[in-house]
């Protein structure tokens, strides 16, 4: 078996499992966040279950809308909250909250071997420290909370081999955006996509989580990677219960296996109207923007702050562009305070936020008007994603972000560094 049957696998009363049978699996952790949670709570109680199965392994996480916006969200934020209270569950508040994709494994409690299922599109994240993760829809995440299992179908996998040594400014962003621009945004429609070769064991484990986020760009049910010394490392501080890795059989089957040479890969930017229309950043130069978003549950970590300072430093925001930065959790927000990130983006001119999904969704903090141009480091870019269905969104990480923040067009940082 591969890593993701593997882990299936142990959460069934079965041996083996193979692509397209169907399954009772286990959960470890279940997500919500406050546009998800008020329906699967509604669906919830219309089971008549007085009690969720584990209050230790079920999460909420206000952080599309907050701090909230209007009433309506803040009334939806209050349906989650007073449930999370009245069953003991994991409550993250304003404060002590971040982005659910950037905190969870930050707090560690998404760890390799599990099986993570939540009712957001971009759970696949924590396929980044090797445990199956995925999005469901509210009413199956009310069932799982009910009973600690999920009914699914197993999916093939598909392993994407990246090799050749990465070329500076080039990292988990540019990848993710490369294999959507190649394979399309249904290139792994319900499949797995296991990420491996030496480009991929060279990242960060933040640039791991930003191209697991991205997988379901490409239609994926989950994105994951084999655990390493750099998994294990990341989890020794954040752990917060023991966990069992996984890895794949070395007779390992796979519906395909893609292999890319990255050695002289470009930044990519996803022009709009979709993640999979990229092209390599020397031929993006031309266009005009008029705001740029540096966070999201993509790229709002402490090693993409770090970049973006980097090529900001000393310089400053081109006065017809509004440049947003929003830290993915305040343990984000206060590394890079303590670091001098912070002051960076102020003293170039930038906008620093709580932590917020706000712009992302077109939900607040950075909403298009009609005809803007965004570039943003989030992770789609459909029409009116931002806004305006007259706006446009173009994807790319945070060098491109704040190279174009300085000259007002989209930019490499080699033009201004």
């Amino acid at each position: 078996m591969n890593l993701a049957e593997k882990i299936l696998s142990a959460h069934t009363d079965r041996k083996q499992v193979a692509p397209g049978e169907f399954i009772n699996a286990r959960v470890d952790l279940i997500l919500a966040n406050d546009i998800t949670a008020p329906l699967a709570i509604k669906e919830f109680h219309r089971l008549g279950v007085p009690k969720i199965f584990d209050p230790k392994k079920v999460v909420f996480v206000p952080d599309h809308f907050v701090p909230s916006k209007d009433i309506a969200s803040a009334e939806q934020v209050k349906i989650m909250r007073s449930f999370a209270r009245e069953q003991g569950a994991i409550y993250f508040e304003v404060g002590q909250m971040g982005i659910e994709h950037v905190l969870l494994p930050e707090q560690g409690l998404a760890l390799p071997g599990q099986v993570i299922i939540g009712a957001d599109s971009h759970t696949c994240t924590y396929g980044a420290v090797g445990a199956f993760a995925t999005g469901m829809g509210s009413t199956d995440i009310a069932a799982a909370m009910a009973t600690g299992e999920i009914w699914m179908r197993v999916p093939p996998t598909i392993k994407f081999v990246y090799h050749g040594a990465l070329p500076k400014w080039v990292g988990g962003k540019d990848l993710i955006l490369f294999t959507i621009g190649k394979i399309g945004v249904d290139g792994a429609l319900y499949a797995a996509m296991e990420f491996a070769g030496e480009a991929v064991n060279a990242l960060p484990m933040d640039g791991r989580f930003t191209m697991a986020n991205m997988a379901i760009e490409a239609g994926a049910k989950t994105g994951i990677f084999a655990v390493d010394g750099k998994t294990t490392a990341y989890l020794q501080q954040r752990a917060r219960q023991p966990y069992k890795v996984y890895y794949a059989d070395k007779d390992a089957q796979y519906s395909q296996v893609i292999e890319y040479d990255v050695s002289q890969l470009e930044p990519q930017v996803a022009f709009p109207p979709l993640p999979s229309n990229t092209r390599p950043v020397s031929q993006a130069k031309d266009i005009k923007i008029d705001q740029v978003v540096i966070g999201s549950c993509t790229n709002g970590r402490l090693t993409d702050l770090r970049i973006a300072a980097e090529v900001l430093k000393g310089k400053l925001v081109h006065p017809e562009v509004r440049c947003i930065v929003i830290p993915g959790s305040q343990q984000v927000y206060l590394q890079a305070l303590k670091e001098g990130l912070i002051e960076t983006f102020i003293r170039a001119g930038a906008a620093v936020s709580t932590p917020t999904c706000g712009p992302c969704l077109g939900g607040h903090m950075g909403i298009l008007a009609a005809g803007e141009r965004c570039i943003s480091t989030t992770n789609r870019n459909f029409v009116g994603r931002m806004g305006s269905v007259k706006s446009e969104v173009y994807l790319a990480s945070p060098a491109v972000g704040a190279a174009s923040a300085i000259l007002g067009r989209i930019a490499s940082p080699e033009e201004v560094l």
